[in-house]
């Protein structure tokens, strides 16, 4: 009998506009291979800021500006919705964070809903996911309890989880978000998920 194939693991951010659209692509690709992913919440804020000492990349003279246009690009041309202005201020993801390695915990179906719950709350519709009132519609939307939440997070729970999330990412050489590893093998941006797929596909090279 075959060795079952390892899970692909895919990282992401949630304030991260290519994180959201390979959230939207990652798991059909997958299963076209026979593979699971496992999804994992980061923070771009400790990777890329603390860690490689980089302020964020929409701050950064010229690439700032074409990065903002490539995102807008490339949501015309997978017909994705997306109406965050550029302008907008940039939500602290950390609750999010939070809420989603607590939910992954219970269990990893719910807190890809819930992923895209957020997903959709913070590029579609516009809202601040660091409020309570957002992120609660959004567990509660994806069949979870925000009073659960909540007393886990009085506990502490949801943060430890986070914050070892965060640890283990950066000790797997996780620099940004989309983020995946499949075999062993590091992959980085939504450009990239052509080549995850001639990996599946073909076994590596």
């Amino acid at each position: 009998m075959a060795a079952p194939k390892t899970p692909v693991q895919f990282y992401f951010d949630f304030i991260s506009p290519f994180g959201y659209f390979a959230s939207l692509r990652i798991d059909e690709l997958a299963r076209r291979h026979g593979r699971e992913v496992e999804w994992t919440s980061m923070l771009l804020g400790v990777s890329v800021l603390k860690v490689m000492g980089l302020p964020p990349i929409v701050e950064l003279p010229l690439k700032g500006l074409y990065v903002i246009n490539d995102a807008m690009r490339y949501a015309r041309q997978h017909e994705v919705p997306f109406e965050r202005p550029a302008s907008s201020p940039t939500s602290r993801p950390v609750e999010a964070g939070r809420a989603f390695a607590w939910a992954r915990e219970l269990d990893p179906a719910s807190a890809k809903r819930l992923a895209g719950r957020i997903f959709e709350s913070y590029f579609v519709h516009c809202l601040d996911i660091a409020q309570d009132s957002v992120l609660g519609a959004c567990v509660t939307a994806s069949g979870l309890s925000w009073q659960a939440f909540k007393t886990a997070r009085a506990e502490g729970r949801p943060a430890d989880l986070l914050r070892r999330n965060v640890d283990d990412s950066i000790q797997r050489g996780v620099f940004g978000s989309p983020f995946f590893i499949v075999d062993g093998e590091s992959f980085f941006g939504v450009e990239k998920l052509s080549v995850v797929e001639d990996w599946l596909a073909t076994g590596g090279w």
